[in-house]
């Protein structure tokens, strides 16, 4: 559980992807978990496997190239929602409002990496009419839990 101002939120907090290099090495580390509409990509962050050798943060190289786009050791999250399958700028941000919403909830069960959730076909408009409807943001909802609870069920696995 996260605090803020010595208040307790329940929530993890989860870093969010800024630069394109940092979405270009998350989706290069490979799919974990899929619905009907989302992927969910990650890249395993790993520490330096001695602390007292690894480099000043500010000093020397990172392990990879990769490690060096992320500072922390922390999960990380980005919402990738192309223009391709969500035309309307209201529905993209409808969906990854719902994205970063929903991954607080899992955010202290996810391993520490950064991930991507990545809508991957568009939802019917003759089925959902306004970009916003509350039926919309129902469906998405509950796909991105079932998608979040597949990721971590497969990292519960040995």
């Amino acid at each position: 559980m996260a605090t803020v101002g010595g208040q307790c939120r329940g929530l993890a907090i989860v870093q969010r992807l800024k630069t394109r290099p940092q979405f270009q090495a998350a989706l290069a580390g490979g799919t974990v978990s899929r619905t009907a509409h989302f992927a969910l990509h990650r890249l395993s962050l790993v520490p330096p496997k001695d602390a007292s050798l690894a480099p000043a943060p500010s000093i020397g190289p990172a392990p990879s190239s990769e490690q060096a786009l992320f500072g922390l050791l922390d999960v990380w999250l980005g919402a990738m929602v192309p223009k391709r399958w969500a035309r309307r700028a209201v529905t993209r941000n409808a969906i990854k409002r719902q994205i970063y919403n929903v991954s607080e909830h899992f955010g202290d069960r996810l391993p520490v990496a950064a991930h991507v959730v990545r809508l991957r076909t568009t939802f019917d408009r003759k089925q959902f009419i306004s970009a916003t409807s509350e039926p919309l943001k129902l469906a998405v909802r509950e796909e991105l839990v079932q998608l979040f609870e597949r990721a971590v069920r497969q990292e519960v696995r040995p």
